[in-house]
């Protein structure tokens, strides 16, 4: 078993010494596994106070392993970074929009700029995820898999 944490700077404190902190722009290969460091930072909107996620700080994730990518984009709103990203088998995205990440009409506008095979909504909050299925796939062709607790996906 693999035994490596990634986390960025200010989520690693207190979680021990055997951490890597990564920030955006990041390449780390770990055995047959590669994880690439992307952008994840939140828009100035007029109803925010402040900004909870800067940009060049918050990272999202892209894991290729076994010929599959993994998107995990992370706390962050829609950002232009986002059109960069290609081949993504499953993207995690958030939906939710409460303070740091996308609301539903952001998450419904990153699928379609990402083009993953698979969406599986995250950070839903108050969202009904279902509803999001039902956007993002009568208009795309990618699949959108809500997930309970504790419940699995195979790729």
């Amino acid at each position: 078993m693999i035994k490596k944490i990634l986390a960025t700077r200010q989520c690693s404190r207190g979680l021990g010494k055997d951490i890597t902190a990564v920030k955006p722009g990041m390449l780390i290969e770990i055995e047959d596994i590669k994880v690439k460091t992307v952008e994840a930072y939140n828009r100035k909107h007029e109803w925010d106070a402040k900004l909870m996620h800067k940009k060049g700080i918050g990272v999202g994730y892209v894991v290729s392993v076994e010929g599959k990518k993994i998107y995990h984009a992370g706390d962050t709103d829609l950002v232009q970074e986002m059109d960069c990203l290609q081949d993504v088998d499953v993207a995690f995205l958030p939906i939710g929009g409460r303070d740091f990440t996308m609301d539903l009409s952001e998450a419904i506008e990153a699928a379609r700029r990402i083009k993953p095979k698979v969406v599986i909504p995250m950070h839903r909050f108050a969202t009904d995820p279902d509803e999001y299925k039902k956007l993002v796939e009568k208009d795309s062709l990618t699949k959108v898999v809500v997930l309970n607790i504790g419940e699995t996906y195979q790729l």
